[in-house]
């Protein structure tokens, strides 16, 4: 299927979604959120796809944030489905498989919080992120006031979010925002050599996991450990537990199928 707003790339069981709106920094607006939404629904149907790494078209950014130019054009009722048109991408954080954000550029505002959406996130030295709403008279509107609070703490999120400061990418990487720094010329090989280490695993196994850590965060530790329990449960009558086994006896690579 193609997409106005996206280039989708397959490589074996990674799935590359490229935001490609390059002459607007890759900034949101209506059709791009539109072909989100329905790629990754798409991709949660797809049991060949194991992992998933969301990027930016060209150099210079990941995503500026929303559409501005076409932001003012929209009335308070627009904006309002826009907001639900983001569903505060939990499609993203939801999604039965990991997804990596390569953030080649700058990511502010609706940029930041698409990437905080994600399960893991590098990116370039000379990358730029920030809820920087403040600024522009309203708040973050799309996951950011909750979700850079338990990534970051709520200290550090609340002065993010209250000063609408830029973070600077070795600043992102010591507050924990990103997991991880990579040369601009190695973004791409090192995002993909982690969804490989991710796609060797089983992919129910991993998919179960994700849950588990997602909806552990949300309650009490006790809680987290009945979640945790029932996850893991999930995986014991799976062929691919017996694979895991058997591989591992067998000294060899185990060949998951995800039943």
């Amino acid at each position: 299927m193609k997409y106005q707003t996206l280039k989708i790339d397959r490589t074996g069981p990674v799935q590359l979604i490229t935001l490609n709106r390059p002459d607007v920094l890759n900034a949101m607006n209506f059709d791009m959120l539109h072909d989100l939404k329905e790629a990754f629904a798409r991709i949660s149907r797809d049991i060949q796809i194991r992992a998933v790494i969301l990027t930016g078209a060209e150099d210079r950014a990941f995503c500026a944030g929303a559409d501005l130019k076409e932001r003012r054009q929209h009335t308070v009722q627009d904006i309002h489905n826009y907001n639900v048109e983001m569903q505060k991408f939990t499609y993203i954080e939801n999604l039965n498989k990991p997804v990596i954000a390569a953030i080649n550029g700058i990511a502010l505002g609706g940029g930041t919080e698409i990437a905080l959406a994600c399960d893991l996130r590098i990116a370039v030295p000379t990358a730029v992120m920030g809820l920087i709403e403040t600024r522009l008279g309203i708040i973050p509107g799309a996951g950011g006031t909750q979700r850079l609070p338990r990534l970051v703490g709520s200290g550090k999120a609340k002065e993010i979010i209250f000063t609408g400061r830029r973070i600077y990418a070795r600043e992102a990487l010591e507050i924990g925002l990103i997991n991880k720094l990579c040369p601009r010329d190695s973004l791409m090989d090192d995002a993909f050599r982690m969804a490989h280490l991710i796609t060797r695993n089983g992919p129910i196994a991993v998919a179960q996991a994700k849950l588990a850590i997602n909806q552990g965060l949300l309650h009490d530790m006790q809680t987290g450990f009945k979640i945790e329990s029932e996850a893991y449960h999930k995986t014991l009558h799976t062929e691919d537990r017996i694979e895991g086994l058997a591989a591992f006896e067998e000294k060899r690579q185990a060949v998951y199928t995800g039943r």
